[in-house]
């Protein structure tokens, strides 16, 4: 398979989590050719912060492959990776990133800061841009049918 291939099956994924009510992003995890991890966010139906799609597919690939030590894989993701998840990449030695689009108010690899140039132990490659519009366009869409739900006045928690 492709980069473009992978990276299309990791907007299936992020399609998933829009279709239960999660930001779109979605993950891919590959060694030799195989995908060995794969997830989309959770955060909300999960009830955890750590539900992200990246650290969802860096736990399959390391449960797949046995090991913490990514160091053939390559990661692909719908959206650029958060400070969080840049960290798990670091930690978990993976080479290779490669995102869709850029995350202006959270993106660890380049836009708000880039955690990769920092002198850890690991600077992985960096890829931006694959699929980027239709990335971005599950992300707008996402967010405009969110809107008018966040209008509505909330009920408020029962004091009882």
């Amino acid at each position: 398979m492709t980069d473009t291939e992978y990276m299309r099956r990791a907007l299936e994924l992020a399609e998933q989590a829009a279709a239960i009510g999660e930001v779109p992003v979605g993950c891919v995890i590959t060694c030799d050719g195989e995908i060995v991890g794969a997830g989309y966010n959770r955060r909300e139906t999960a009830r955890h912060a750590l539900a992200h799609a990246e650290l969802m597919a860096i736990d399959e690939a390391c449960r797949t492959l046995g090991g913490w030590r990514l160091w053939k894989c390559t990661l692909y993701v719908t959206l650029e990776p958060c400070p969080m998840c840049a960290g798990a990449i670091i930690n978990a030695r993976i080479p290779r990133v490669v995102y869709g689009a850029s995350d202006p108010k959270a993106g660890s690899c380049g836009s708000l800061t880039n955690l990769f140039a920092m002198p850890y132990n690991h600077h992985p490659a960096v890829e931006s841009g694959l699929l980027a519009d239709e990335a971005a366009a599950l992300l707008k869409q996402f967010f405009r049918r969110l809107r008018p739900l966040r209008a509505q006045p909330r009920p408020l928690p029962d004091q009882t």
